[in-house]
């Protein structure tokens, strides 16, 4: 398989890109989102929750993700008192 390489920077806002797009989709707008990705797919077993994983997945393959949101509930940052929220 061919490798590609991009620069770290290039890599780093990929990876944002995908994140906010993770997060969009798991928004205020989820029903509206899912109704329109299953019109534009046509099929019913590719939903948000299967798009968000895909995401999650690339954004993990990039290196800027320890994977957890693979495995359950996305990671949050440790509060000020070092605990997670």
């Amino acid at each position: 398989m061919p490798q590609i390489r991009l620069d770290q920077g290039d890599t780093a806002e990929l990876a944002e890109m995908l994140t906010f797009l993770a997060q969009w989709l798991s928004g205020n707008q989820k029903q509206a989102l899912d109704q329109s990705l299953a019109a534009f797919a046509g099929h019913p077993a590719y939903t948000t929750g299967t798009l968000r994983a895909d995401l999650h997945r690339f954004t993990f393959l990039l290196g800027a993700s320890d994977g957890e949101e693979l495995f359950g509930e996305p990671c949050h940052p440790p509060t000020s008192e070092g605990d997670a929220p």
